[in-house]
């Protein structure tokens, strides 16, 4: 059965026991990575996370899309996604 997922809090607090430090430096370290992750991919760049996996932007074409409402068909634009690789460390260790 499935769990809820880490809210920050959770995530700082579980942060700064393993690094044996303050909430204060955990909170400030985990935002510093998600700065430096969102500058890098929002450039068009990549991060690879080690046993973690990589994240980065894809550019999908200009294409048809249906509205599920009424049917119709109509052109959506070009735009930009971020995806995630997962690392075959991280799908192992979840495997079993």
């Amino acid at each position: 059965m499935a769990t809820k997922p880490l809210t920050k809090a959770q995530l700082v607090t579980k942060l700064s026991e393993k690094l044996d430090t303050d909430k204060k430096t955990a909170t400030a370290a985990l935002e510093a990575v998600t700065d430096i992750i969102t500058e890098e991919v929002s450039a068009g760049g990549a991060v690879t996370l080690p046993g973690v996996g990589k994240i980065y932007c894809r550019e999908r074409p200009e294409r048809m899309v249906r509205n599920p409402a009424t049917g119709e068909q109509m052109k959506k634009e070009a735009d930009k996604v971020v995806k995630m690789t997962i690392a075959k460390a991280l799908k192992d260790s979840v495997n079993g």
